[in-house]
């Protein structure tokens, strides 16, 4: 796929939005946007956000429960190496 992602910083630092699209060719194409939110809860930050996907072509006849399934695997891995590197940089004194 190729394609690109454009970020809002616009609400910074509560919130920010990004968008993106890309396209594989025969393969399909892929839309989406997000919106993560930061709430400060004294010690410590909530993050929580929405995401919003749209699929088509061939990569839609996988099905939705293969496409969400994935999706929340690499929301899940991606949630976890931003937690690793935060407490890597609180351990750090940054």
């Amino acid at each position: 796929f190729t394609g690109h992602v454009t970020l809002d910083p616009s609400e910074a630092p509560q919130a920010f939005s990004l968008s993106g699209q890309g396209s594989g060719g025969a393969a399909g194409f892929a839309k989406g946007s997000a919106v993560v939110q930061l709430e400060d809860r004294g010690d410590e930050t909530v993050l929580s956000y929405t995401a919003r996907a749209e699929i088509g072509g061939k990569l839609a006849q996988l099905g939705s429960r293969l496409i969400t399934g994935t999706a929340r695997k690499l929301a899940a891995q991606f949630f976890e190496s931003f937690s690793n590197a935060v407490v890597e940089q609180q351990a750090a004194g940054q």
